[in-house]
């Protein structure tokens, strides 16, 4: 009679819960161990004074990655949960007092470009023109592998499109190559700064970027970005995973260089293979023994950490003139900025900052006539954190909204809860408290990531943002696929 194979995942995230069900599909017994005493990883949610905040992830970019998710499952994002289209898809406020509202129309961007600098309307089709191409070969087949071998990526298709990829390229000056007007450059850099690092260490093969927010548009989960986190819940119990909260794992048990479980305090939870989707730091220095770990000390602290962010919730009793959804205020140096992220870190001297404003859309985020406010200031990872330093930011950044959106609101906060290195470190084992992940530099990309698979503990695994293919909740999602896929090659159910 054969035995029912049994998996233990670490995390419940995005990349956990996307493991926990690929698995349980194809007849594992899954059980997921979380920690907090809710699911969802960053992407998590809380409730305060009537307004329903989301903790993290905010952007809905990639749809298509969502949509071959559930579809693994019979299902659509439709049966699940509302998707609305964002119009426009994001505003950027620039210095002068300028603001540029992004349409979601291929139309109506071609010639807000062309209004900005003349011939770049017919330039920019040829930058998304290019850009869904590296999208189609690097989200439909570069991130779907599992990044154990060079060997891997000797696709014909792959390498026969290399040129065009622009690997070696930085997106700096690939940008360049099209733009003059630093507007325009902003508005195209800024997703770099997410994807963790500098425009000019960053591969130009990240332009398919651009191609996922300006041309297949910026969505919205009515409800909230939890709403994914609770369909996949959904599909996990209707798979019979088990999860369990409030239970964090306290140590990887071994035996004869196997992994046979994972502790829980004193609890013992058996398997035949584990996952962490755990922060990886954490998982090799906290839960596993010095000898079965796949990197030293030393080789984490070289590694280029995306941003930390301080991140501040709030509710706001009167609703708010001149902003959007979305709002990048840019009307500092990004330059400077991302300098003094990743080769000088030091808090920013003048930060940019980000404002999620998910009221504008939907009603049940906030109550009647007032706003819900999610304000992220991108910094270092690794820094010193403390109320002082939060509230100076704080100020800086309230002030700039205020001057920028010509509103009173400080006297109008009815609630507020702020969120930065410390919580990181404290709800997530985050390595430095960082938010995003590793930085997606050429050193850092597919072999170059810590790998998805323990060198010495042969059904030990790992997946989510410090591994392949890296930060981002698309990446998450098949990052949880990826390793899905090998560990049924590792049970031999595949």
């Amino acid at each position: 009679m054969k035995t029912t194979k049994k998996a233990i995942i670490i995390g419940s995230g995005f990349s956990g819960l996307a493991t926990a069900c690929c698995l349980a599909k194809q007849g594992v017994e899954v059980t997921i161990l979380e920690k907090n005493e809710k699911i969802g990883g960053r992407a998590r949610a809380f409730k305060a004074n009537g307004f329903l905040f989301d903790m993290g992830p905010s952007w809905y970019w990639m749809p298509d990655v969502f949509e071959d998710f559930f579809q693994l499952f019979d299902k659509k994002v439709s049966d699940l949960y509302q998707l609305k289209l964002l119009s426009p898809s994001f505003s950027v406020f620039l210095s002068g007092n300028e603001k540029i509202d992004i349409p979601e129309s291929p139309k109506k961007l071609e010639e807000l470009f062309e209004s900005i600098e003349k011939g770049s309307g017919e330039k920019l089709n040829k930058f998304l023109a290019e850009a869904k191409y590296k999208y189609e070969i690097g989200m439909k087949e570069l991130v779907y592998k599992p990044a154990l071998s060079w060997f891997e990526f000797a696709d014909a298709r792959v390498l026969a499109g290399i040129p065009r990829l622009h690997i070696l390229q930085s997106f700096q000056t690939y940008v360049r190559k099209y733009f003059n007007d630093p507007r325009l450059i902003s508005i195209l850099e800024f997703p770099v700064l997410f994807l963790g690092a500098q425009p000019k260490d960053t591969p130009a093969l990240y332009s398919l970027m651009n191609y996922a927010g300006l041309s297949l548009g910026t969505w919205y989960p009515m409800g909230g970005m939890k709403k994914i986190i609770d369909a996949m819940e959904e599909l996990a119990l209707s798979l019979k995973v088990k999860i369990e909260i409030n239970t964090p794992a306290t140590k990887i048990a071994t035996q004869n260089n196997k992994a046979s479980g994972v502790f829980s305090n004193e609890q013992l939870f058996e398997a035949d293979v584990i996952i962490a989707s755990s922060d990886y730091h954490f998982t090799e220095e906290k839960l596993l023994d010095a000898e079965f770990r796949n990197y030293s000390e030393e080789y984490w602290n070289k590694r280029t950490m995306a941003p930390s962010s301080i991140i501040f919730y709030l509710g706001i009793n009167k609703k708010i003139n001149n902003l959007q959804h979305h709002n990048l205020f840019f009307d500092e140096s990004l330059q400077q900025h991302s300098k003094e992220i990743y080769e000088t870190p030091q808090y920013p001297t003048r930060p940019l900052f980000y404002v999620c404003c998910p009221s504008k859309t939907d009603t049940t985020v906030a109550p009647e006539g007032m706003e819900n406010l999610f304000v992220l200031i991108p910094i270092s990872s690794g820094l010193k954190d403390d109320e002082t330093t939060r509230e100076k930011f704080f100020d800086i950044v309230m002030t700039r909204l205020e001057n920028r959106t010509g509103e009173n609101i400080r006297a109008h906060i009815i609630y507020k809860r702020s969120y930065a290195i410390n919580d990181f470190t404290n709800d997530y084992n985050a390595f430095k408290g960082n938010a995003y992940g590793l930085a997606n530099t050429l050193r850092q990309t597919a072999v170059l990531k810590p790998s998805i698979r323990n060198k010495k503990i042969k059904n030990l695994f790992y997946t989510g943002q410090l591994t392949v293919p890296g930060p981002g909740v698309p990446p998450a999602l098949i990052s949880g696929q990826i390793v899905a896929k090998e560990v049924l090659k590792q049970l031999n159910l595949n």
